[in-house]
């Protein structure tokens, strides 16, 4: 078995160190901070050896190796309570890179310890793929390409350092970006036409990623928590005209379940989804959903049906995904914002949605009361509203604390109140008058983008309100934060109480410029969302219908793809065909014959009966000052033309001998 060669050179140690270390700060955020330092400390520990030369053998041996190894794995598995999944698994390759890094004595190791680094820079892509990390990605290709030039070009024990004086950090570099862009035609044709896979091939388990948005729970103010997000919840595109600000409501959970505090979700319906009339025009729009590791989608209500993919449009009208959603998610949606039920309301779901608890005396008085003086079930819900409107209620973001009996505090007492507590409140008379109701979450509104042309809808803008069920109209929605507060229809949270909302969101609604400035990011990442991230099978079938095929499949998409690569092939074989020079011995030939023009203007012409040594001795005689860079050269040439392999000089050595003469300065005459 061949023997690796040892290497001599620091450098390219420093290099596939700081790819390894890149590839680390990509995933630092997403690791327990002692992984990154542990790694950090193995790879001081190697550099600080070879930085050492009288101590550069004095690497720890193979059991201690072997025993470090053992207890990160062990202290990985203590963490994540698994080695598998990729917050683990990343944390178990950024920890062995730094344990590989204590054995690199050749080639070959730091070879791998670079492609360690490429293989984080994969799980940061499967992670995370937006539109802001994508010149962080590049980045890392490029320093792990100018690594691998920089390891391939090092000298060996054999040659000592003066083989590698040629070829320095520049060209590497140089040599790393020419690649890339060689390579890129490629990737494009790759990206576009090659088949994508069905399933979930890039859908890794993400059971460490936090729950961001609405729950499927809610209890007096807890809504409250989201105003001052500014995060982004979802963008939508209407195609046409979208429904007024008042109609923009987004439909999530749907709560059934109270206990006199909390409003609780229903995991199981009793009943299928009920017979619906469609009143109105059809919205068509789409949505591009952020990652919240929640079920639910979200869409404008109400759904005519759900959207191609793993979802069931249950029978209260959420649409619920049959997986947490860990990646942004494009779907396309059809609604109507009146709608009438022609089927009757099954009696389970009647006393469902009747049901009070044993709390609030107060409320259910006043309801029996209330009810007896209405003469109907809709002039019941007008005379609640119009106590809403008349009762000195206030509506404000920062309501006192209420305790048990949380609505009979509410309504009589402290009166003032965010979305939850007046949806929470009217619910519950409602019920307690033997209407059936109940308590709806989702988000209200939207920002407008003129960049992208879509509402971009915050965390900010969630919302909760009220859908009772009226003899002949079925479930109607009744939003009684609209009766105490009518501009919360046609104004976002942050515009009604400006402060409200964070430091960063006020900040940027205060600011024209900066307002613009957002706008035209959110409109590049919902573009890079959209066209990159989410391009899949119907978006590369999309192209070829443009491109006039009709009805084309997978086959055409290898079609495609074979020509896209026949005609990058034949780029490729044009380029190295017009590239200078000929066969490696004439290569060689013209690069002496540069050096000799280089060192005749300088006044050191060579003599036709001399050799590369003799020449070399002329110019050490005549120029000292250059002696210590020119000899090793000539010697160089003389070992490529005369010495042991003449006849097939290494590859990488002739490189390194052009670049070196290619860099070579001579000033002043002899």
């Amino acid at each position: 078995m061949k023997k690796a060669i040892e290497l001599t050179a620091l450098r390219p140690l420093l290099w596939a160190t700081a790819a390894c270390g890149a590839g680390t700060l990509l995933s630092v955020d997403r690791v327990p901070a002692w992984v990154p330092v542990a790694a950090l400390g193995l790879a001081g520990w190697r550099i600080w050896v070879a930085a050492r030369p009288t101590r550069s053998q004095r690497l720890p041996g193979a059991a201690v190796r072997n025993f470090l190894a053992i207890l990160l794995i062990a202290a990985v598995l203590v963490t994540f309570r698994a080695l598998n999944g990729l917050s683990a698994g990343t944390a178990l390759l950024i920890l062995m890179g730094g344990c590989k890094l204590l054995e690199t004595r050749s080639r070959r190791d730091l070879f791998v310890v670079v492609g360690a680094a490429l293989f984080l820079l994969l799980a940061a892509c499967l992670d995370r793929q937006d539109l802001l990390r994508a010149p962080l990605y590049l980045g890392q290709v490029w320093l792990c390409c100018a690594a691998l030039a920089v390891i391939a070009y090092a000298p060996t024990a054999t040659e000592g350092p003066a083989f590698d004086q040629g070829f320095n950090n520049r060209s590497a570099v140089l040599l790393a970006g020419r690649t890339l862009l060689l390579a890129a035609p490629l990737a494009i044709v790759l990206f576009v036409f090659f088949p994508r896979l069905a399933g979930a091939f890039w859908s890794l388990p993400r059971g460490d990623t936090a729950s961001t948005g609405l729950s499927d729970t809610m209890s007096p103010g807890s809504i409250t928590d989201l105003t001052a997000s500014y995060e982004i919840a979802f963008r939508a595109r209407f195609e046409g005209a979208a429904p007024p600000p008042a109609m923009r409501y987004w439909r999530g959970p749907v709560l059934h379940n109270f206990d006199g505090y909390t409003w609780r979700r229903l995991y199981a319906t009793p009943y299928g989804r009920p017979t619906l009339e469609y009143l109105g025009k059809p919205y068509r729009y789409q949505v591009i959903l952020e990652p919240s590791s929640q079920r639910w989608w979200f869409a404008l209500d109400t759904l005519q049906h759900p959207p191609p993919g793993d979802t069931v449009l249950t029978d209260d009208n959420e649409l619920i995904s049959r997986q947490p959603i860990t990646d942004t998610t494009v779907y396309k949606g059809v609604s109507y914002t009146s709608v009438k039920f022609t089927s009757p309301l099954p009696e389970i779901s009647r006393r469902r949605d009747t049901a009070t608890p044993p709390r609030n005396p107060h409320s259910r008085e006043f309801a029996r009361e209330l009810r007896a003086r209405s003469g109907s079930d809709g002039a019941y819900v007008a005379a609640v509203l119009e106590f809403l409107r008349t009762g000195g209620f206030k509506y404000t973001l920062t309501p006192p604390p209420l305790g048990a009996d949380s609505v009979d505090e509410f309504l009589f007492n402290t009166r003032l109140g965010f979305c939850g507590h007046f949806a929470s409140a009217f619910v519950m008379l409602m019920r307690a008058a033997g209407v059936p109701a109940h308590v709806v979450t989702g988000y209200l509104g939207g920002d407008w983008n003129p960049v992208g042309g879509y509402f971009v809808v915050r965390q900010s803008d969630a919302h909760a309100w009220a859908e009772v069920w009226l003899e002949g109209r079925g479930w109607t929605r009744v939003d009684p934060t609209a009766v105490v507060e009518p501009g919360r229809l046609d104004r976002g949270i942050l515009d009604l109480l400006p402060e409200a909302g964070s430091a960063q969101a006020r900040l940027v609604r205060r600011s024209t410029w900066l307002t613009a400035l957002v706008q035209r990011w959110d409109a590049a990442n919902a573009w890079w969302t959209e066209h990159v991230v989410k391009f899949d099978f119907r978006s590369q079938i999309g192209i070829l219908e443009s491109l006039g095929i009709d009805s084309p499949d997978a086959r055409d998409l290898g079609w495609a793809f074979a020509a896209g690569l026949l005609l990058w092939m034949a780029w490729i074989a044009w380029e190295y065909g017009r590239s200078p020079g000929g066969p490696p011995q004439d290569r060689v030939a013209l690069a002496y014959a540069r050096l000799c023009r280089k060192l005749a203007k300088a006044g050191l012409g060579r003599a036709p009966h001399q050799g590369p040594l003799a020449y070399a001795d002329t110019v050490s005689l005549r120029r000292p000052d250059l002696a210590s860079s020119l000899r090793p050269l000539l010697e160089q040439y003389a070992h490529l033309r005369f010495g042991s392999g003449s006849h097939d000089p290494d590859e990488l050595q002739i490189l390194t001998f052009e670049r070196r003469i290619r860099n070579l300065k001579v000033s002043g005459t002899a």
